[in-house]
């Protein structure tokens, strides 16, 4: 007789621990498949904040102006001298390897430590005065100087500029821009409230308008210039202990 036999049925799992895997791998390539994504759209926007860095980093580096004298013009009256300084010439450059620089947008600071005014650009007529009164685009700068002194007004809130170097003919009254190699004067009116009785500075004649400035000697004076893009220049001197019996005096460097 034959001993009794137990069937049994073995249970095979290894199928299902296979499927485990498989659903477990593509969940991790989902994963770094969004990872890699986000990843890479944050180096893109990274790179686009750093060129834009970059660049307005270069421009503050470069674009930087250099005033390179400053003279000192006294008003008169028949050959009577004033006691103050009531026109200022200073002749600006651009530094080495400089980004062309817009003269419209330059805003001028001076200081007589007493009276402080912010002047901008005669032709600019963004400012906070509109244009300065009479100012003519196609006009000489000897035309928009003349008016710049003799207009009320004029001296408190804006100065004017001539040309000295410009070889590439791209500077002009109604286009101020300035590029490497180029030299220009910039004209700021000092007018004391005592020299504005006076009728001439210069070549000039007219009814000058005071700047509410006082430049007498041993006066402390502070310019700074201030370019739409780019470091500030200052320049800070000291008027001489007597302006003697010169119309036009040496004040800086």
């Amino acid at each position: 007789m034959k001993a009794n036999r137990t069937l049994s049925m073995s249970i095979n799992t290894r199928a299902q621990v296979g499927i485990g895997t498989l659903i477990i791998f593509i969940a991790m390539v989902l994963v770094a498949a969004v990872a890699a994504a986000v990843l890479i759209q944050t180096s893109g926007i990274l790179q686009q904040k750093a060129q834009s860095t970059g660049k307005q980093s270069t421009q503050e580096v470069s674009s930087n102006l250099m005033v390179k004298n400053i003279e000192g013009v006294r008003a008169k009256d028949n050959g009577t001298l004033s006691s103050t300084i009531d026109l200022l010439k200073l002749s600006v450059g651009l530094n080495v390897g400089s980004a062309p620089v817009d003269v419209n947008q330059v805003v001028i600071s001076i200081t007589d430590g007493t009276v402080a005014h912010n002047l901008v650009y005669a032709g600019n007529d963004k400012s906070y005065d509109s244009v300065m009164t009479d100012f003519d685009g196609t006009a000489t700068a000897a035309a928009n100087l003349e008016k710049l002194l003799t207009v009320s007004g004029n001296p408190t809130k804006y100065y004017t500029v001539d040309k000295i170097r410009d070889e590439d003919g791209s500077f002009s009254q109604a286009n101020p821009v300035m590029n490497t190699g180029d030299l220009i004067m910039v004209n700021i009116a000092t007018i004391s409230p005592t020299s504005a009785s006076l009728p001439d500075i210069g070549s000039i004649t007219g009814d000058l308008q005071s700047s509410e400035l006082d430049l007498v000697p041993r006066t402390t004076v502070n310019i700074v210039l201030t370019p739409e893009s780019g470091a500030t220049t200052v320049a800070e001197f000291v008027t001489p202990s007597s302006y003697g019996v010169k119309e036009t005096v040496q004040l800086y460097p």
